[in-house]
């Protein structure tokens, strides 16, 4: 685990600092404790909407990117089902402009009407071009209202229907800004060419004047088990038709996690996996087969997510699916598989430490677990999955109750 510094303003804002003295630059990334799963049902895509509304102009600051790249720096955000992250990389020596464009959006943007119909006119767009009017679009839409029925992961980050957006007024984004960002529902981790004792001086200088705000007292309803298969099928306008599965299970934080992870690397982590060969290469049946979890800090998926050609019967694609799985619940695959997988994640996540953008996140995200120090605990937990816990959590895992099908079929 690389040493790190920790600390936590008046306000709440928890901080912390990276030292690498191998670079000249430094890493700033802001999490923000506010993902899709903390909206209304009857007012979605609002998190997604801010990671563009913080680019708009904050109260003493028009024009966030200017500045910035006149310093040097470049930035970025994105916006999952859990939390919205802002990150920037900029040249040590002009960290204080990163700092004042940071607290300031963090104080308050300015929330004008011009800034809020363009960035809606801009999400609306996005929502269009790629979930209404693209080839398989609305499928993420179907599947997680399937698999969920009462936890808001049941709509993607984009938001569950376009005119939530549409109908979102000034005083509706003033609300939530004001209940979800805010330093006390932060975490900004500073990364890279550093003097510990300088900057917490500068963080200090920047934010900690920034007041502590009442947040959403928002209470994330617990799933229910699921106790009985559920199925849908619709018909679209699209190449080829797709078969969709999702399973529940345990979410990122739990060191169960990693069997689960494991399964879906045993059936789908490249060429070498039993998907592709046995289904995909040497098949008739499928152009694509994939298997993946989702990832969510509460209970999340695993998901298969497969393409079939043309003329092939849907029932006989999940027969196909289903054979594979029994193979991993009657324990049909070797050490050596796993060992391989076990070998690839560990390469995969040291190397998600290599850049120092990922390493900011990396910090931050371990934080919003609950501890960045465990960081490097992930591949340990992952080497030590045994065939057993395998074959025991595959029996549990596919379940017939626990399933999830959608057959998106070609019109």
């Amino acid at each position: 685990m690389p040493d790190f510094a920790r600390f936590t303003l008046k306000n709440g804002l928890k901080v912390l600092m990276y030292m690498d003295d191998t670079t000249p630059l430094i890493s700033l990334n802001i999490l923000y404790k506010v993902g899709s799963k903390y909206e209304s049902e009857k007012m979605t895509g609002f998190a997604h909407l801010f990671e563009h509304l913080m680019f708009g102009g904050s109260i003493h600051i028009p024009d966030y990117d200017t500045p910035l790249e006149m310093a040097g720096g470049e930035n970025n955000a994105f916006t999952n089902q859990d939390f919205t992250d802002y990150y920037l990389t900029i040249p040590a020596a002009n960290i204080e402009t990163a700092l004042w464009l940071e607290s300031d959006r963090m104080l308050s943007l300015a929330f004008t009407p011009k800034s809020l119909e363009v960035q809606k006119k801009v999400v609306i767009e996005e929502f269009k071009e790629r979930y209404l009017n693209k080839p398989y679009g609305d499928l993420y839409h179907l599947l997680y209202d399937l698999a969920y029925k009462v936890h808001p992961y049941k709509w993607p980050t984009i938001g569950k229907d376009v005119s939530h957006i549409e109908k979102a007024t000034l005083d509706d984004v003033k609300h939530f800004f004001y209940k979800h960002y805010a330093p006390n529902n932060a975490i900004m981790t500073v990364a890279g060419n550093l003097d510990y004792g300088n900057m917490k001086k500068l963080v200090e200088k920047w934010f900690s004047d920034i007041p502590r705000r009442n947040l959403d007292a928002h209470i994330i309803p617990e799933e229910p088990v699921q106790k009985e298969e559920r199925r849908k099928v619709v018909k679209r306008d699209v190449p080829y038709s797709k078969l969709m599965i999702a399973y529940h299970m345990p979410g990122r934080s739990e060191k169960s996690f990693f069997i689960y992870d494991l399964i879906s690397d045993i059936l789908a982590n490249g060429k070498s996996a039993r998907f592709f060969k046995r289904l995909v290469k040497k098949g008739d049946i499928f152009l694509k087969a994939d298997a993946y979890v989702t990832g969510n800090i509460d209970n999340g998926l695993f998901v298969i997510d497969t393409m079939i050609k043309d003329g092939v019967n849907p029932e006989d694609a999940e027969k196909a699916i289903y054979k594979e799985l029994n193979e991993i619940i009657e324990g049909n695959f070797d050490e050596n598989e796993m060992q391989r997988m076990k070998n690839k994640y560990e390469a995969s996540h040291q190397f998600g430490l290599y850049e120092l953008s990922s390493k900011s996140l990396y910090f931050s995200y371990y934080e919003l677990l609950g501890d960045a120090s465990l960081m490097d605990n992930d591949p340990e937990y992952y080497a030590v999955v045994t065939k057993n816990e395998v074959v025991k959590t595959a029996k549990s895992l596919f379940d017939s109750s626990n399933r999830n099908v959608l057959w998106y079929l070609k019109a």
